[in-house]
Order: C-alpha cells, then structure tokens, then sequence
C-alpha cells in the first residue's frame, strides 16, 4: 500500500472510531461508502494483513446499517477475488436474499464448505443464486439435487459449470419422472455416466426419447417402451458415450489382450462401484460385445447378470459383488441374494450359453425390425 493510501486508510479508521461510537446511520453508511472505496480501489495490491484489516472494519460496520447499505456492499464485493473473506461470509449466511445473493452466484472467496452449509439451512431463492454459479462441484449439486424444488433443480442442470455425482446423478433421474424437460436436459448432460443414461432412457417418454434423438442424430429407428429395447438403441447414442466409458473399455482391452483379465479383477471392478469396467469385463470373458452384455447388465432382474457370470466361470462371490454394485449404482431394491445364489447354483453352463446365443440373435435382429 502507497504511502498515501496508508495515511488515508489510517484517516479513515480515525473517523470509523467516532462514526462507531456517535454518529447517525448515514454517516455510517457514507463512511461504509468510503471504505468500500478505498478497498476497491486497491484491492489487488493488498497483502493478507491489509485485507484482515477492512474485514474487521466491515465487519464492525454491518452490526450498525440498514439492509439497503448491506445488498449495495455485497454487490460492489462479490466480483472482487480478493473481497474481505468473513465479510463475504457473513453476506452470504444472510436471511434476506437481496444481500446474500450476490455473494454467492459470484463470489469466488466462498468455498464449497461454505455453499454446502448456505444450501443446507437457508431457503430455496438462496439455493437458487447458488445454481447460477460460474463452477459447482459434485458436492454442492449434491444438496442442491436434495434440497432443491424444481426450479432450483432446473436452473442447476441447465449450468453448463455444474459437475455431478453419480449421487447426484441418480437423485435427477428421480425427479425427472413425469418431467420431460428436465429428463431431457439430464439425458443431454456430457458426463452421465452410462448406466444411469440407461436408466434415464429406459424410463423416458416417448418425448424425450424424440428429443435425444434429435440430439443425437447416430440414434435411429423407433424406440420400444422395453427396457431392453430402449437400451438397445442408446448403446449408439454420443451424449451416452463419455470419454470415462471410452477409457473404461481401453483399459479393460488392453488387460484382456495382455492375458491379466480374470475374475479377481472383475470383482475389484464391482466392489469399486466401476461399472464401465465391470461390464466390459465380464463382456470380454463371455466373449460377447459390450452392447449385449450392457443390456443383460441393466435388466430389472438379476439374470442377465447370472447368465454372463455363469458363461465367464466366475464364482458366486464376484457374481454376489457385481449384483450388489448394480443395485448400488442404479438405485433399485436390492435383489434377493439368496435366491440369486440358489439359482445361480442350478445355472448350467450350456443353458446359459442358448441365452446368450438367444441374445445376440435378439440383437442382430434389431436394425432390420
């Protein structure tokens, strides 16, 4: 800080001592003017200390002016990357949303820590001035998915900086029921990971399946209201295609090819909650193409399941494991191990292998119906 600076801020901190203890309210509001003034204006060249300095000055000044003064200080500070960092904090946990709001749809001095705590206590307009934010993490859409009404749900899948979780991802495909704008925005985001695309198209309208089509051209023919139907043709769809699957299936290729993919690295696979590698997995030891195997993999019932695994020669452990991980990533009830294991027990190999054979032909099929 200048010299001159120095001297005007010291000033400044004299009068702040009298405007504290006698002066009016808009004295203390010119004087909140002023010093707002004097940080904006050096703002970039302020050490730590300095910065500590104006927070303690706003902050005493916010116990003593009216709301008004407080939302135009919110508004000047929530741009500035260097903004007094308490100061910004006590804005944004504020009940009236003219002075949180800008604080935090802007402020870069507020964490995730932070914006997680705001979205979990405060109401739903601060929620949404949270979901306009230039980036959102994983961690925050995550209570935004879980707190949110639907305008708040809208506005945060619509944010082209937003990251979702898998969480997050299948808390949207919940609220998307019976939605078909907001089934269309999730099926359109680039980083759903497959499974729950999947998951989305199975239970898509028929609107929003038009609409993904439109999006994504490669996706033709008319789309069956089956399951199996409906993941049949997403298999081709780009937006369904992320880079995560396209490197998934590489890294299971090249273990296959190098003789080191076996059913101990299946199970690692499924107890990871990796699905992709998964299912690519058990595709390569049933040697079937990962399209059937993704179909078989996404079946409400466990079967599908049952006959790769049986196929593969994997034990009832990593069969149990990749279940679980099915149930664990798509949300439905989970099976019924028991009964999954008797009937796994009875599987034969060469029953197993006519349903596979059955599936391909199913597949094959498909293009000319």
């Amino acid at each position: 800080m200048s010299s001159k600076s120095t001297a005007t801020s010291e000033s400044l901190l004299d009068e702040l001592q009298t405007t504290l203890a006698h002066g009016t309210v808009a004295r203390r509001v010119e004087t909140l003017r002023r010093v707002t003034d004097l940080f904006i204006n050096g703002a970039v060249d302020y050490s730590s200390e300095q910065i500590g300095l104006f927070d303690d000055v706003f902050q005493c000044l916010l116990h003593l002016i009216e709301n008004s003064a407080k939302a135009l200080l919110a508004n000047r500070l929530a741009s500035i990357d260097t903004a007094p960092p308490r100061t910004i904090r006590a804005l944004a946990f504020d009940d009236l949303i003219e002075i949180a709001a800008p604080v935090l749809s802007k402020s870069e001095r507020l964490d995730d820590d932070a914006l997680i705590e705001t979205a979990r206590s405060k109401s739903q307009a601060h929620l949404m001035a949270i979901s306009t934010r230039r980036v959102l993490s994983g961690a925050v859409t995550d209570v935004l998915v879980l707190r949110g009404n639907d305008e708040v749900i809208q506005s945060t899948v619509n944010n082209p900086g937003a990251e979702f979780s898998e969480r997050g991802f299948t808390g949207l495909i919940s609220r998307a029921e019976g939605d078909d704008d907001l089934a269309t925005c999730i099926g359109l985001r680039p980083t759903i990971p497959r499974h729950l695309y999947l998951k989305l198209l199975a239970k898509a309208s028929e609107t929003v399946r038009m609409r993904l089509e439109a999006a994504n051209p490669p996706l033709v023919g008319d789309v069956s209201l089956a399951v199996r139907e409906a993941t049949r043709r997403a298999r081709s769809a780009p937006s369904a295609i992320t880079r995560e699957t396209m490197i998934a299936h590489a890294l299971v290729k090249s273990l296959y090819q190098d003789g080191r993919l076996d059913e101990h690295q299946v199970a690692a696979f499924a107890d990871a909650g990796k699905f992709d590698e998964a299912n690519a997995a058990i595709a390569a030891l049933a040697n079937v193409p990962v399209s059937i195997a993704e179909n078989m993999m996404v079946e409400t019932r466990a079967e599908g399941v049952m006959i790769l695994a049986k196929v593969s020669g994997l034990s009832w452990s990593t069969v149990k494991a990749i279940i679980n991980m099915r149930d664990d990533l798509s949300g439905m009830d989970r099976a019924d191990l028991q009964a999954c294991k008797a009937t796994y027990e009875r599987l034969r190999p060469s029953t197993a292998q006519q349903v596979l054979r059955f599936h391909r032909m199913q597949q094959t099929a498909a293009p000319a119906a």
